[in-house]
């Protein structure tokens, strides 16, 4: 996929003056799971070195890397994951609450011109379409769902590509997605951000388990750092969640951003009963 994709199919794209305020000094927090419960049966997550080989990882493939996940028995684990970015087109999915929410409150139905634009949103990444979707829900409306998802550090300057966000807070919203999707439409919302086009379904549905299903928005542009890379999803397999983001800046090109993630995921998605996975390192792997 080509860099100059910058996130979206769609014309219209606006990123002009947006840029990162992740560069500069700071401190990586990290998250460590809490233990096991005994009470639970099955695999247990997270398998045993996978966070360390996730923040190997993290730290080896250059630029700034942050994760969070949110497991079974919602144990929490991460990595950087209250450093800020621009989300880039991460947000859209926000954007998708936000208009279902619109629509509910003023009890108007998901008519075919508003699920053709939030199709166009979601699955191929359209800008055009999400001008108009945050025209109708604003900065209120993004604001109005990042409180209902628990988000402690979102903000948005006039414009959705303008949101900063944080791995930490969108891990979040994808732990909460069943509980946001709750209303009328939720179940298209549901089936739209499981059918991202293939192009763009790099990184985390490659890693997850066989058969699972996954509901997930990327997003990436340049900046002045290198390439953005984005992934935020929500991986139920069987009985099983796990709510992940994943974001970058930064990175030598997209696809080593796309590699990036797809790494990092599937040690995050590792139980003590899958296979254990080598890593060969190296910023140029």
């Amino acid at each position: 996929m080509a860099a100059s994709a910058v996130g979206v199919v769609g014309a219209g794209v606006r990123f002009d003056g947006v840029r990162s305020i992740a560069a500069g000094a700071f401190e990586v927090p990290q998250a460590l799971a809490a233990a096991p419960s005994p009470r639970e049966s099955g695999p247990v997550w997270p398998a045993r070195g996978a966070l360390a080989a996730a923040e190997e990882i993290a730290r080896d493939r250059g630029g700034l890397v942050s994760f969070a996940a949110i497991g079974p028995g919602r144990r929490e684990l991460g990595f950087g994951e209250e450093r800020r970015y621009v989300s880039a087109s991460t947000v859209k999915a926000m954007l998708l609450v936000a208009e279902l929410r619109r629509l509910e409150a003023a009890d108007l139905p998901l008519d075919e011109s508003t699920q053709g634009l939030l199709e166009a949103m979601i699955t191929f990444s359209d800008n055009a379409a999400a001008d108009v979707i945050y025209g109708r829900v604003g900065d209120e409306g993004l604001y109005e769902v990042a409180k209902l998802a628990g988000m402690r550090r979102f903000d948005v300057y006039g414009y959705w590509a303008n949101a900063q966000i944080t791995a930490a807070d969108m891990a979040g919203f994808a732990g909460r997605l069943n509980r946001l999707l709750d209303l009328g439409g939720g179940e298209e919302g549901s089936r739209l951000l499981a059918s991202v086009i293939p192009e763009q379904s790099w990184g985390i549905p490659e890693a997850a388990p066989a058969g699972a299903t996954v509901r997930f928005k990327g997003g990436w542009r340049p900046t002045e750092l290198g390439d953005l890379v984005h992934q935020v999803a929500r991986v139920d397999s069987g009985k099983r969640s796990y709510s992940l983001a994943i974001l970058t800046d930064g990175q030598p090109s997209m696809d080593h951003g796309e590699e990036t993630i797809r790494l990092i995921a599937r040690e995050l998605l590792r139980t003590d009963r899958s296979r254990a996975r080598s890593y060969p390192g190296g910023r140029g792997s």
